[in-house]
């Protein structure tokens, strides 16, 4: 049976998909080849008919994995009232929910140990993808991209990213629920300093 161009497109998109899942869940060592088709309802010997490689399925894991954090993030910040863009941001980031799907969940805390094993493609787009994460907190806590802010952003990232990967860790207890509530609070003091010390700047002389 022949299939069309988009059929074959669809497939490999859920290839994909399938695979990005498990990237954030088990790692890009636990992609098993025979699983994977078998989990996306295909069978082994039609995986290269889409990929080269194992590996160059898990490169375009990897990027189908990164996904868009920064749009998310933004979307977020956009939809809160004026003065609570980063709140927004965090409390959605430091959630039960988010703690829980790490299938579907940030591609952060999932992965970053993995890029360092990636290919120079992998690491690049990671880059790019912080670089964007960065800039969207870097306007909701000061509305500035300068150095400073930029700095003060990766910070707040950092207390976020950590917080998640602990709680994840502590499991489903009050531990986790405990540092879930610690991560937000620090995260948004963060973002709160931030806008006080731009405040308190001197305005240069004349």
């Amino acid at each position: 049976m022949r299939y069309s161009k988009d059929h074959k497109s669809e497939t490999r998109a859920r290839i994909v998909g399938n695979a990005a899942v498990r990237l954030r869940e088990l790692g890009a060592a636990c992609i098993g080849v025979a699983d994977l088709m078998r989990d996306s309802g295909l069978t082994h010997g039609g995986f290269y008919a889409h990929f080269k490689s194992r590996e160059a399925l898990i490169d375009e894991a990897f990027l189908h994995a990164m996904g868009s954090v920064g749009e998310r993030w933004k979307q977020r910040a956009d939809a809160a009232p004026a003065g609570e863009e980063l709140a927004a941001i965090v409390n959605g980031y430091l959630s039960v929910r988010h703690r829980d799907d790490v299938g579907g969940g940030c591609m952060l805390p999932a992965l970053s140990h993995e890029v360092a094993r990636g290919s120079a493609k992998t690491r690049k787009a990671f880059l790019a993808k912080l670089e964007e994460a960065i800039a969207v907190v870097a306007d909701a806590q000061s509305h500035s991209m300068d150095r400073a802010a930029r700095a003060q952003a990766a910070g707040t990232i950092a207390t976020m990213v950590g917080s998640l990967l602990l709680a994840r860790a502590a499991g489903k207890g009050d531990l986790s629920s405990l540092i879930l509530e610690a991560g937000r609070d620090a995260a948004i003091a963060n973002g709160a300093s931030s806008r006080t010390t731009r405040k308190r700047k001197p305005a240069k002389g004349n």
